[in-house]
């Protein structure tokens, strides 16, 4: 299941909505291209990207409104003037923030209706009929979800008059049926957003380059997901969870992390044969051709809190059942190769469950200096089948996390790798590379030599996260020349690339 894992290569990290362009975030345009036609050049086999989902408004990709749907934010509008649907103005208009993109997202889809009328046989015509068959498991779902909540000010689904909240048919026929407008306009944007990535992972595919997806293990209470399957979570008979995620207390935090998504009801699951699941899963193998299993652990226990708890303190460890869902998605999805996260405090049961079924786990080389010989994530500790990373989106870049280092502890860091005469990052990049671990992914920050100011995500923060962006005047000249010496020397140059 893992065989694009099985070889020596060398990967990047870099969310899309971090890519350079005119709009408020990055997209899956030109700009897009470019960065895969860079990575490419270098000899890198690996364009490892956060969730696509559309987000909150706090922009964080691991808290979706859905499991399934991809985020309009990404959306190339100079894509849609390509074809007609849009004129440059409006393009250009779009440009400035994401409410400005939704309206002439709204325009795009208009014209688009009008051809479809007109000539319901064209190639676009006959892709949005492919695209309605392929994703009916969630796309009416999601539409609704939407529509209904903007129609209802926003509100949480549990407060919906019953009818809505409880998801029953007539009620929301009738409901969807008014919001007619509403609803096509919804489709049009996932149509668009999966279209151009479907576009961009083919075009990447060709060069060489893989894309490496992930996974979130919960989901957001305020989602289409939890709504129209409220059997499958642990909820009341008015919607509210029961019983809510977290992680215990640890050396991170005393009272441990009280995260706040609504748990699994997983017997449930089990007597529907995890088709919920296997539906996610469908959609990750539509998207990617590896992903990631955010917070894996989960899947061999998970910890329980009652809602409502003041800490994740008076939680407790329930026991899952990873083992029977893995192998029916091995079952259905065998091509799609799937890395595990393991990182924090991991039991032998989670490590036992990993590699049943021959998942990769993550090596984080900022996490190696405790001062332990065992720590699993220093070089001489490393295993073939292990993905390694610098740091990861949640990590300070490596500069920003090297500079903040005790001087005494940055002398041990370079003892340890034999006083490298390469500063950082680039010294810890080599080591990176230098590994046994057949994959080496680098967070594009630290390709770029890049501080503290500029790292995606601070944990346990509410604001500045999400929106860091690089800019192409901070590509380095002959980026691509270093990184490609580095993967030739390595090993990890990815197959049929030249030297540039």
């Amino acid at each position: 299941m893992n065989y694009p894992l099985a070889r020596r290569q060398g990967g990047v990290l870099l969310h899309p909505t971090s890519l350079p362009g005119r709009g408020y975030c990055g997209d899956f345009g030109a700009d897009a291209r470019r960065f895969v036609d860079l990575i490419a050049d270098a000899g890198l086999g690996i364009w490892q990207v956060l969730p696509l989902g559309p987000t909150h408004p706090d922009g964080c990709p691991y808290q979706s409104f859905s499991v399934h749907a991809g985020s309009p934010d990404l959306i190339d509008l100079d894509w849609l003037v390509g074809r007609g649907w849009l004129t440059q103005a409006e393009a250009d208009a779009g440009q400035s923030d994401r409410e400005a993109k939704r309206v002439v997202l709204a325009q795009a889809g208009a014209v688009f209706s009008r051809q479809y009328a007109k000539d319901p046989e064209s190639p676009a015509a006959r892709t949005w009929r492919r695209f309605l068959e392929e994703t009916r498991f969630w796309l009416e779902h999601y539409v609704r979800f939407q529509a209904f909540r903007g129609a209802l000010d926003r509100s949480p689904w549990n407060t919906w008059p019953a009818g809505l909240r409880d998801c029953a048919p007539t009620t929301c026929d009738r409901m969807a049926a008014s919001l007619s407008d509403r609803t096509d306009e919804l489709r049009f944007r996932q149509f668009v957003f999966h279209c151009q990535w479907e576009e961009l992972r083919h075009y990447a595919n060709e060069r060489g380059v893989l894309l490496f997806g992930d996974m979130p293990i919960y989901v957001h209470q305020e989602s289409a997901d939890v709504w129209a399957h409220q059997a499958l979570f642990q909820l009341d008979e008015k919607g509210h969870p029961i019983t809510v995620t977290g992680v215990p207390p640890d050396y991170f935090s005393a009272e441990g992390q009280l995260w706040g998504n609504p748990q699994y009801d997983w017997e449930r699951m089990r007597e529907e044969g995890f088709e919920w699941w296997l539906q996610r899963f469908e959609s990750a193998a539509r998207q990617f051709d590896i992903a990631r299993i955010d917070h894996f652990r989960a899947l061999e226990a998970y910890w329980e809190i009652p809602a409502g708890a003041a800490s994740a303190r008076e939680g407790h460890w329930v026991k899952a059942p990873g083992s029977e869902l893995l192998q029916a998605v091995r079952n259905h999805y065998p091509e799609l190769a799937l890395v595990a996260e393991n990182l924090g405090t991991i039991g032998p049961e989670v490590e036992a469950l990993r590699a049943e079924y021959s998942l990769p786990g993550m090596l984080i080389l900022q996490f190696a200096f405790d001062g332990s010989p065992e720590n699993p994530y220093l070089n001489h500790n490393h295993h073939t089948d292990d993905v390694v990373y610098t740091g990861t989106h949640d990590n300070n870049t490596t500069l920003g996390w090297f500079e903040s280092l005790p001087g005494d502890l940055r002398a041990k860091v370079y003892d340890y790798y034999s006083k490298p005469q390469e500063p950082m990052p680039w010294m810890l990049i080599h080591q990176a590379m230098a590994s046994v671990a057949n994959t080496a992914v680098i967070p594009w920050q630290d390709f770029l030599g890049l501080g503290g100011e500029h790292r995606m995500n601070t944990p346990g923060t509410i604001e500045g996260n999400w929106h860091w962006r690089f800019t192409w005047d901070q590509v380095p000249d002959g980026l691509e020349q270093r990184i490609h010496e580095l993967l030739r020397e390595h090993g990890r140059l990815a197959q049929g690339v030249t030297k540039p």
